[in-house]
């Protein structure tokens, strides 16, 4: 199973829209391979230092950054559809 690791804060208005289109897009049997993990940056700081971003939401593929900052319904997808076909 693929796992995507976005890095957000509660409060965020992007990360909420984020959140909103994910819970959406995810609906669609083919993202059902895909676990997200969410990291809320505040609470594991060691983790979110450790990757390379300044902006939330912030979407990793393992090690590698898919996007950072703001994200409409049409990156998001793009960020999933990246994920199943690697």
């Amino acid at each position: 199973m693929k796992e995507l690791k976005l890095f957000y804060l509660p409060f965020c208005p992007y990360c909420n829209k984020a959140k909103d289109y994910l819970d959406e897009l995810m609906k669609d049997e083919r993202y059902s391979a895909i676990s997200i993990r969410w990291i809320h940056e505040g609470k594991e700081k060691a983790l979110a230092d450790a990757h390379d971003y300044y902006l939330v939401p912030t979407f990793y593929d393992g090690d590698k950054k898919l996007h950072e900052g703001a994200v409409n319904k049409s990156q998001v997808r793009s960020i999933l559809d990246s994920l199943i076909k690697a």
